[in-house]
């Protein structure tokens, strides 16, 4: 059989608690008469996202490899379950969202402490997905499409981050990157997802489209930290003018060190910040243009001005400027996202569109916690399409013989040891309680 390496994700769903979260909190869907239990249903679609599913019918994918994955559901049971929790609402949501947090708060428990891991920081942004007919909240786009326009939320995947999938809300392809209200509902999904220790040390950062009032009155409310882009407007640029040239530091690249062409400075004190929440300081940061780029009408002398809102008290500007500046990474996650199922919605309703994101996240969750818990090296920062070549797809034979099942991997592949030692690794944890 072939995606025999996708026994490693059934391994951490199992060795999370995530198998066990999905079957209770999805219990209560779960006809009397019925032959497929709703949580293994939507396990097996999380699985078949994650080794490049596109649609509900690539479930098909599994079902060929039935002795390795179990019975798997029809393509018709499955479109009955996502109408089933699109029509239940908030309540098949906070299900399918209530599994993985259990799941993400086992996962926590087995890595390192929280007092080793510092700040838990939370990347929020916005994507567009493209829509080829009519759906419901299909509309327009800023960039002259048509389709939707989510809000999605990660853990940084930095070093020491593990790039996990915390929430998602769909939107019309009209709607506003700069909303308010949507950042404070998704806000809300993100908090819902941590442990409180991480809620503890919760950094939110994200772009200009969330440098609201409403939305940091809020964080500060919370006693969150972030880190917010900051729009730099004439008076920002009255503020760089007036700023003399010892104010300004160099800035540090990638690896910390000083960056060639590029400054820091702190303008909290010439602007006027009194309407905004206390606390709050404006960073801008100058660089020399790369070759090709556009400069605005608020750019300083040939430089590139950009600026970001923290309420981070410390004095190192280029640390904290090179944290912000780290956001980029989101767009990492984001294009796994699309490569996992977020390409496309496939209903033609927004409330099962929304099941679907959620079932993309649940898809890039079991991956991320897969290359926190069992895989090493190159494997354990691939992004989905370079897994599912060196490892997912690997073929097999199951052999039953004595009483006992035996995946017989194919021993010419070069990465089969690590599907040896992940499942190893994976069945050495504790069984969850």
């Amino acid at each position: 059989m072939s995606l025999a390496g996708a026994q490693v994700l059934v391994e951490t769903a199992r060795t999370v608690g995530l198998s066990a979260a999905l079957g209770e909190q999805l219990s209560r869907w779960r006809k009397p008469t019925a032959v497929h239990d709703p949580g293994k249903v939507v396990l097996d679609l999380a699985v078949m996202l994650a080794v490049g599913g596109d649609c509900p019918a690539d479930v098909t994918l599994l079902r060929a490899g039935s002795g390795l994955f179990g019975p798997v559901a029809s393509t018709a049971t499955i479109s009955r379950l996502v109408a089933t929790l699109a029509a239940s609402g908030e309540e098949g949501l906070s299900a399918l969202r209530s599994a993985r947090a259990a799941a993400r708060a086992q996962v926590a428990s087995l890595t390192a402490p929280q007092a080793e891991r510092g700040e838990v920081v939370v990347d929020i942004d916005a994507t567009l997905i493209t829509a080829h007919s009519e759906k419901e909240d299909a509309a327009p786009t800023y960039k002259r499409g048509f389709g939707f326009h989510p809000l999605l939320a990660y853990l940084d995947h930095g070093p020491g981050g593990t790039g996990e999938a915390l929430a998602g809300i769909n939107r019309r392809g009209n709607a506003n990157a700069g909303t308010a209200a949507d950042h404070l509902a998704i806000l809300d999904l993100i908090e819902n997802q941590l442990t409180p220790a991480q809620r503890e040390a919760l950094v939110i950062r994200t772009d200009t489209a969330a440098c609201s009032h409403a939305f940091l009155d809020e964080l500060t409310t919370r006693e969150l930290g972030y880190s917010v882009g900051f729009y730099a407007r004439a008076d920002v640029a009255a503020a760089i003018e007036a700023l003399p040239a010892t104010a300004w530091v160099p800035a540090v690249d990638a690896e910390e060190k000083v960056r060639d062409g590029a400054w820091v400075a702190e303008l909290s004190h010439l602007l006027h910040l009194d309407s905004w929440p206390p606390g709050m300081r404006v960073i801008a940061r100058k660089e020399r243009p790369h070759p090709g780029a556009q400069l605005r009408l608020t750019d300083i002398d040939g430089h590139r001005i950009t600026c970001f809102a923290t309420n981070h008290p410390g004095p190192d500007l280029p640390a904290l400027e090179l944290r912000h500046r780290r956001r980029a990474r989101v767009e990492d996650r984001i294009r796994a996202a699309k490569d996992t199922g977020l390409r496309n919605l496939p209903y033609k309703d927004a409330a099962s569109n929304q099941v679907w994101i959620e079932l993309v996240l649940l898809a890039q969750d079991l991956t991320a916690w897969t290359q926190t818990l069992a895989l090493h090296g190159e494997h354990a920062v691939a992004e989905p399409k370079r897994l599912r070549l060196l490892l997912f797809g690997i073929a097999a034979r199951l052999i039953r013989t004595g009483r006992r099942v035996i995946l017989d991997l194919d021993k010419s592949w070069p990465h089969a040891p690590a599907i040896v030692h992940a499942i190893t690794t994976l069945r050495a944890y504790p069984t969850p309680g």
